[in-house]
């Protein structure tokens, strides 16, 4: 099959920045068609960039985008955004849950509010948002549902310092296990994708440690590179994977990674669900569970 995503319509949460906003630009490159789905209407100067600007940057690289001010946590929304993206594009063929939130206090401090959140956005979204693709995808040539979630690992490490996160980050990993085997007789690709390292994206410049963990990142395109290989493989022959970034490339030829460095003389931090570095010039953080 040809290696392009051309003329595919994505539906993609999340996507108004940061690695879904890449995956999209890296589709239209191809011609793809784009939905972002997203919360973002009006600029936040602590989170840049609205659906309209993502829409803008995917039509300049050469894709189609539909704005869609969309809240994955209620099902109206999602339903409606869904059924209008297959109208304008005459269908879906690929679903990216990207869209997440994060707080990484312990039971101590989290409240519930932010519990909540967490796990209605991150696990439940993405079992809704597979949920209502479905019908689309079913009717689809080569369709992937794609979630960007860590491996799953049941040792305590992974969950003792940040449990409401783990849970929720994992829900969505949980949700890639099981459809992947449900949904192997239709042809429906259901896999997992994470970046070997921190990227720098705005929750990582807010929330995990500003400009200096940023400048020891990866640029959110060596994600979106890794995330169209997979979706450019046949989808009956991929599925039930939990992909890692570099792992993905090192399987296409791409071994030189020294362009995604945001600053390439600083080693690159270890991703915290991630047991050991895979690439050169990554080392563990003093966050890191299993360090």
């Amino acid at each position: 099959m040809s290696r392009t995503l051309h003329g595919k319509t994505l539906f993609i949460t999340g996507a108004s920045r940061g690695i879904g906003l890449a995956i999209a630009r890296r589709a239209a490159q191809d011609g793809a068609n784009v939905a972002i789905a997203a919360k973002s209407v009006t600029e936040n100067p602590k989170l840049p960039g609205t659906i309209f600007t993502a829409a803008a940057e995917i039509e300049a690289a050469g894709g189609r985008a539909l704005a869609i001010s969309c809240d994955i946590r209620f099902d109206d929304q999602v339903e409606a955004a869904m059924q209008k993206t297959a109208e304008i594009f005459g269908g879906v063929d690929i679903l990216i849950n990207n869209a997440s939130a994060i707080d990484l206090r312990g039971i101590d401090l989290l409240d519930m509010k932010r519990f909540d959140l967490m796990h209605q956005i991150n696990a439940r979204g993405s079992y809704l948002c597979a949920k209502l693709a479905l019908p689309h995808l079913r009717k689809a040539a080569n369709p992937h549902i794609l979630t960007l979630s860590p491996p799953l690992d049941l040792n305590p490490k992974w969950f003792a310092p940040n449990l409401a996160y783990t849970m929720a980050k994992y829900g969505m990993s949980l949700v890639t296990l099981g459809l992947a085997k449900d949904l192997a007789r239709d042809g429906v690709a259901v896999n997992s994708l994470w970046p070997e390292t921190a990227i720098a994206t705005a929750a990582v410049g807010n929330l995990l440690g500003g400009d200096e963990v940023i400048k020891r990142s990866r640029k959110p395109q060596i994600v979106a590179d890794a995330a169209h290989a997979i979706l450019t493989r046949p989808a009956r022959e991929t599925t039930g994977n939990f992909f890692i970034d570099v792992n993905v490339l090192a399987q296409e030829g791409v071994t030189d990674l020294s362009a995604y460095a945001v600053d390439p003389t600083q080693p690159a931090v270890l991703d915290f669900f991630l047991e050991a570095p895979i690439s050169p010039n990554v080392v563990k953080s003093a966050f890191h569970a299993g360090k």
